[in-house]
């Protein structure tokens, strides 16, 4: 008889953002994880917007176990965007209450914290840009050795980009950060757009979601019912891609997706190329390999494990 596996550790670092929550939800209920930390990051929305987007998000879900919450740094500076996909307060304007958060840490010294208290034995998540792995690794650089793996939501593998014409929104947000990280010698795994954009949902999804009676329900109906409506007004499209939500996937199954080992680096200075992802292919190779790409998904798969992920959070709210 095969014994139970142990919950695998995760920290996920975010912008919230629709995708990041709809990710930290499936994440906070899926019995195959013990989600350490959540903490925040300026990206999709300032500092101060994205801690108190994920403290509510959190108080709101009110899952069994509670995970230690990080505020992001206010010193972040972040590019201009010509729009958002996510309404001015990140979450499709679904305006929830604000949770004060006493004693609250940095999201750096919760991540160095949580990774001292685990060695070896945590995954990082990073679905926004890299600014806290970045700074807990600047801190304490011999920290890599203790850091089980860092899965990326991050890059574009063909230049094909959303930010701008190259360069995923994350990496663009902090493209030294990015740079810095995929050079460290840490057990990476890159999720790029081209991968996380195989996965289209359609309006069906929506009566798919949790009911309303539900907490998670009440959360997710009317922020993706904003995902669909932003979609289709800005991009023209009638379906929805959910990066972030495609990335905890990557984590968690991870034999849904196909990838391959490859060199890869960050550009940080380039006036049209800022944060593309670049990777070496030539045929004689240059640069050493020092992360797994992603490069395509069983979209089925992915989705169907996502509706699974949302019917236990419905389940257990």
């Amino acid at each position: 008889m095969s014994l139970p596996t142990e919950p695998r550790k995760l920290i996920i670092d975010c912008d919230p953002g629709i995708d990041d929550a709809v990710a930290v939800t499936m994440a906070l209920f899926d019995p195959r994880l013990e989600v350490v930390a959540v903490t925040a990051a300026a990206g999709n929305v300032g500092a101060e917007q994205a801690t108190a987007n994920l403290q509510a998000l959190v108080a709101c879900l009110d899952p069994p176990r509670l995970p230690r919450i990080g505020v992001a740094a206010t010193d972040a500076a972040l590019p201009a965007r010509p729009y958002s996909m996510h309404g001015a307060d990140g979450l499709g304007g679904i305006d929830l209450p604000r949770v004060p958060l006493h004693g609250g840490h940095a999201s750096e010294k919760v991540i160095w914290e949580a990774i001292k208290a685990h060695p070896r034995q945590l995954t990082i998540l990073a679905l926004g840009p890299l600014t806290n792995v970045s700074r807990v690794l600047k801190r304490d650089p011999g920290i890599a050795e203790l850091i089980g793996a860092v899965v990326i939501c991050g890059g574009t593998a063909q230049g094909l980009g959303n930010a701008t014409p190259v360069a995923d929104f994350n990496f663009f947000s902090d493209p030294a950060a990015a740079r810095h990280v995929l050079a460290e010698p840490i057990t990476k795994t890159l999720v790029p757009l081209e991968t996380t954009g195989q996965v289209v949902y359609d309006l069906d999804f929506l009566e798919r979601l949790p009911r309303e009676f539900t907490r998670a329900g009440r959360l997710l109906r009317p922020m993706l019912a904003h995902a669909f409506r932003a979609h289709r007004q800005l991009l023209g499209c009638e379906g929805i891609r959910l990066h972030d939500v495609a990335a905890l996937v990557a984590a968690t199954d991870p034999d849904l997706f196909e990838r391959e080992t490859v060199a890869a680096d960050v550009e940080t200075t380039g006036d049209l190329t800022a944060g593309m992802l670049v990777i070496d292919r030539r045929r004689n190779r240059v640069w050493r390999p020092n992360a797994d790409l992603l490069v395509a998904c069983d979209a089925v798969g992915v989705r169907d494990r996502v509706l699974k992920g949302l019917t236990a959070a419905g389940e257990a709210t």
